[in-house]
């Protein structure tokens, strides 16, 4: 319903891009180097192990020592995960 009542006027202004108020400069559709995915994906991963580890930490007393054995095993297969990333040169910027 809302498609028919609705107000169709496009004009150049309303199809352009938005960049946070400033006008678009050259295309939408440019072409990344694949190292900066990599290296979001990184930061993601580690700000997501940070997030486990912080209810962790605040309730380990309740959790008792499996729990420990369980998050070592866990840092130790992000860290293999880091060092496997490092050798390849996953982190390098340029």
């Amino acid at each position: 319903m809302s498609y028919l009542i609705a107000p169709d006027k496009p004009s150049k202004e309303k199809l352009s891009t938005y960049e946070c108020g400033e006008p678009p400069v050259g295309f939408a559709w440019v072409q990344y180097n694949v190292r900066y995915y990599i290296f979001v994906l990184m930061f993601l991963i580690f700000d997501v192990e940070t997030i486990f580890l912080f209810p962790w930490a605040v309730s380990f007393r309740d959790i008792g020592m499996i729990a420990l054995t369980e998050m070592f095993v866990f840092l130790s297969i992000l860290l293999l995960g880091l060092a496997y990333a490092w050798r390849k040169g996953a982190l390098e910027w340029s």
